[in-house]
Parts: structure tokens; C-alpha cells; sequence
């Protein structure tokens, strides 16, 4: 078989490739018209960031089996064409964690020992040694913000300087802290009265977008210094130089901006601001590592092993796609709203029941769907139907399933519950008619039946007349336009009885008007959630 590597990657991925017997070609210096005229010849390709995969392309790539990425993204490569064409599709996500952490800790030193000034100064002709003077980290809390794979190795090795750690992350177990001798926080706003330095690894997504704003800057102790080696977009960066210039935050280390490539920011002006240009994944041993991984990939699609990093999965069998096929992304919104109604601070296990017509099929891909929808958007790198359960076992997180062919009521259907600080919560859908619908039959201890949409909210109340109405005033005020709605009783509850109502909606309903909602009079709880 033949393997075309286009860019170019380390040595020992080139030697993993040849000692697995395939035939190398070297096109590193080929323009795109020599990749569309050859591709056709290969099994399989390695690619960095340059190469752009387009489904154009893919569609000459007539024996093109697997594509390797040396690299954490995919974005340069038409996964879905891919897919199409059962090409799988991987790449090396845990190339740079080692290299990101520790370019976390180089660059909390730095601020904190002011180096590169003092280099500066020096350099520059001047020995001003008062003029220098840090502070150490010994026994500092250290807040991590996001408890993925790089938040932990940061941990560990701040723990190394005798740094006090806490973290804060809704979606790693309660073991998992334990485990690593660091501290949770069960908000970030307990975090952030209590660092004195903080760091962020948070993925970036519509919630996470603008997390470090003026608002968060005005909980932090004053004095606290803020490292920044993720997404520039964490950070409000106007805000943050209001809170240097206040003196509320002492110094700030950012490897990352909005806009890059940035040759001039005002951050740049602040002598107590240290900068570099995105070097959290500039390694040597970082770059070769992804070429490793990339190769050690692509190896195993070739020759039948494991691919532990595709980002893609070939098509399940036929005779259980027409079974399983419709009930995939029921199984990913009941992940997801799962985690939205959870009580506590922690997602500790995640269990997943079959029932009906469905239990005797293979449902480990259904499992696979319940923990992409639970955990998606709250990771460093995009989950999918592979990397899944590997994200859940490092964050701690217990999975389990059962199968039951008997059923009461409906045919089909599945009950998923996350384990939250002791606390169990529960959803259970099914899928109904000749489309196969998604309807959601039971959430917060109540049963309804409803069909659901991509955005909604659900609302825990005392069971009162009027109390529907009231959200349905508030949500036409705020120019919602409900779709569906469904109230259910809480068996449970005793005084005045309880409620749950869920409402669907043509748009997402703002946590604010949830907030508002909630508030009044008779209302307990109340969630958005966008499928």
C-alpha cells in the first residue's frame, strides 16, 4: 500500500511508516494541481494544517482508505466527504497537552519573576535588580478554569512548586479531584474569591465565549494574575486591561488573542503583561509527537488495528442502522439535557438504559451518543463517536449500560441518568412515528409526552393554576414563539404539589428570562437547553 506524506513531519513517523511496510512518497513540495493529478494513487495521506482536503479532492482519491492529521483540528479536512467515501479520518489530539502545560507554568514564572522585562533591562545596558523584584508561587492558590487533560497536567505540576490547586469543571467526576490532590470548587465564583492566580483551559463555545469579562474580573481577589494559553476568545480583552489599569489584576500572561496573527495590541504597552506569539503547541518533541501519532494512526487503518483518535467511524452495519440508526441523536439529547437538569457540581457517572426492540441490538454506539451529547462543548478538543468514552474515563466519569427487552407503554425506549454529587437525574425518551421523532417522556420525576425541538426550557414549580400562563406572557414579551408545551406532576413532591413544564421554542430562550421566570412567586428551578 501506498502513503503519501504531503507536509512535513518528524522522522520517527516517517520511520513508523516505513517499517510498516508501506511504499512512502514524499510530496512536501507539490502544489495543489500535482496533489489532484496523484492523489488516486494512495491508501493513505498525512497532513499538517496547509493541506486542504476538500471533498473535490477526496472524490479523486479513488483507493484513499485513512487520512492522518498531525495535529490537534480537522478543520482543513471535509470529514463528512470522508466519511462518505469510508475514509477515516484522525488525528493526534493529545500531541501538544505536555507542551501546552508546560508553557502554562513557563509563562506563570515568567509574570510572576518578571523575566522577560529583567531580560530586556539588562540586555538593554541597565542592572536594576530593585527594580525586579517577584513574588513567589510556594503555597499561592493556583485556580484552574476547565479540568480537561491540560487543566490536570498544569495541576500536577503546580502542585510540584507547592502551589495550593483548585479547579473548577462541572463535567469531571468528584474522584477525579481527589485522585490529583486538588481542590473543586463548586462555582467559579468560589474559585475566584479565593486564587491568586488563575488559569484558564476551557474549550471555546457560545458559553464559554467572553468567560474572563469585567464581571468575573470584579470577584477576583485584588491582585490576581491571570495566564491565558487556550483561546484568546476566553478573554475580554478591553476588560482585562481595565483591570490592569484599576490595579485589580496584577499582571496578566497570554499566549493568545482575539485576532491573530497580532503585531500590536494595547496589552503589548503594559510592563506587567508578558506575550507570546501561540507557542503552547511549539516544540520540537510536541511537532514530532503529532507526526508520531498522526503515522501510528494511519498504520492501524491500514492494517486493521484500533484508530483510537478518528475523528470519524465507518457506517454501522446495515440490518442495525435500520434499528439503531433513528434513535442516534434521541440518545445525544437525552445526554444532553441530562446534564442541564443535574443537581450538582459534577457529572460522577452516566447511566444508560435500553428497553424494547432496541435492547437486543448492539447499543454500545448508542452509549457513545448519550456521552457526546452530555459532554459536548465542555471539552478542550471536539467529542465524537471515538474519542468519547476515552474523554469520560480521563475526566473520571463512570459509564455504564443495561438492556432489557420488555418495555411498558412504548415499544422503544431509553432512559439516561447522570450521577451527580450523589444525586440521580433522569430523562427518558423514545421516538414515535413513520420519522421517528425524538419525544421526551419523563425529566425532573415528571412524565409527559413531547416532541422535541432544538431549543427549550423546562421549569420546576409548585402546581398552582396560572403558572403556565405566566411563562407564556414572559416568553411573549421577550418575542419567543412557543411551539409546544407540556406540564407533568411530580409524584414525589408534598406541599401543594409539584409540576414540571417543558416548552419548546422557534429560538433559545435566554438564561436571563429563565432567571426572570424563576424568580416569581411558585417557581423553583428553570433551564435552557439548545440540542
Amino acid at each position: 500500500m501506498k502513503v503519501l506524506v504531503k507536509e512535513k513531519i518528524g522522522d520517527s513517523g516517517l520511520q513508523l511508516l516505513h517499517d510498516a511496510g508501506f511504499d512512502v512518497e514524499l510530496g512536501v513540495d507539490w502544489d495543489d494541481r500535482e496533489l489532484a493529478r496523484r492523489i488516486g494513487e494512495f491508501d493513505g495521506i498525512l497532513i499538517r494544517s496547509a493541506t486542504q482536503l476538500t471533498a473535490e479532492l477526496l472524490g479523486r482519491a479513488d483507493r484513499l482508505k485513512a487520512v492522518g492529521r498531525a495535529g490537534v483540528g480537522v478543520d482543513n479536512v471535509d470529514v463528512e466527504a470522508a466519511t462518505k467515501r469510508g475514509v477515516v479520518v484522525a488525528n493526534a489530539p493529545q500531541s501538544n497537552v505536555i507542551t501546552a502545560a508546560e508553557h502554562t507554568l513557563a509563562l506563570l514564572l515568567a509574570l510572576v519573576r518578571k523575566v522577560p522585562q529583567a531580560h530586556g533591562s539588562l540586555t538593554g545596558g541597565a542592572w536594576e535588580r530593585s527594580a525586579f523584584s517577584g513574588v513567589e508561587v510556594y503555597e499561592k492558590t493556583l485556580g484552574v478554569l476547565g479540568f480537561g487533560r491540560i487543566g490536570q497536567l498544569v495541576a500536577q505540576r503546580a502542585l510540584g512548586f507547592g502551589m495550593r490547586v483548585m479547579a473548577f469543571d462541572a463535567y469531571v467526576a468528584e474522584e477525579r479531584f481527589r485522585e490529583l490532590g486538588v481542590e473543586r470548587a463548586s462555582s467559579s465564583e468560589e474559585l475566584y474569591a479565593q486564587a491568586d492566580f488563575i488559569t484558564i483551559h476551557l474549550p471555546v463555545t457560545p458559553e464559554t465565549e467572553n468567560w474572563l469579562d469585567a464581571e468575573a474580573f470584579a470577584k477576583m481577589k485584588d491582585g490576581v494574575r491571570i495566564v491565558n494559553v487556550a483561546r484568546g476568545k476566553l478573554v475580554v480583552e478591553d476588560d482585562l486591561r481595565e483591570a490592569l489599569d484599576s490595579g485589580k489584576v496584577a499582571g496578566a500572561a497570554l499566549d493568545v488573542f482575539r485576532e491573530e496573527p497580532v503585531t500590536d495590541s494595547p496589552l503589548f504597552d503594559y510592563p506587567n503583561v508578558v506575550v507570546t506569539p501561540h507557542l503552547g503547541a511549539s516544540t520540537a518533541e510536541a511537532t514530532d509527537r503529532a507526526g508520531y501519532q498522526a503515522a501510528e494512526q494511519v498504520v492501524a487503518a491500514l492494517t486493521g488495528g484500533v484508530v483510537t483518535s478518528a475523528v470519524n467511524v465507518p457506517a454501522i452495519a446495515a440490518e442495525d442502522l435500520e434499528a439503531l440508526g433513528p434513535f442516534l441523536p434521541l440518545a445525544a439529547n437525552l445526554g444532553r439535557i441530562a446534564v442541564a437538569l443535574a443537581e450538582g457540581t459534577s457529572v460522577d457517572e452516566l447511566e444508560t438504559e435500553y428497553r424494547g426492540r432496541i435492547a437486543e441490538r448492539d447499543t454500545r454506539l448508542l452509549t457513545v451518543q448519550t456521552l457526546k451529547g452530555a459532554l459536548a462543548g465542555h471539552t478542550e478538543e471536539e467529542v465524537n463517536d471515538v474519542n468519547a468514552p476515552g474523554i469520560a474515563e480521563e475526566r473520571g466519569i463512570a459509564v455504564s449500560q443495561t438492556n432489557s427487552s420488555q418495555a411498558r407503554d412504548f415499544t422503544d425506549l431509553v432512559r439516561v441518568s447522570v450521577v451527580s454529587g450523589g444525586v440521580r437525574t433522569r430523562v427518558v425518551g423514545t421516538t414515535l412515528g413513520h420519522l421517528h421523532h425524538p419525544h421526551l417522556l419523563e425529566a425532573w420525576g415528571s412524565r409527559f409526552n413531547v416532541q422535541l425541538e432544538e431549543h427549550l426550557a423546562i421549569f420546576r414549580y409548585e402546581d398552582r393554576p396560572g403558572m403556565l400562563g405566566r411563562v407564556g406572557t414572559m416568553l411573549g414579551e421577550a418575542g419567543i414563539n412557543i411551539v409546544s408545551a407540556a406540564v407533568g406532576r411530580r409524584p414525589e413532591a408534598e406541599e401543594h404539589g409539584g409540576a414540571v413544564m417543558l416548552v419548546t421554542a422557534d429560538s433559545p430562550v435566554p438564561q436571563e428570562i429563565v432567571d426572570r421566570i424563576v424568580a416569581g412567586d411558585g417557581f423553583e428551578a428553570g433551564r435552557t437547553i439548545s440540542l
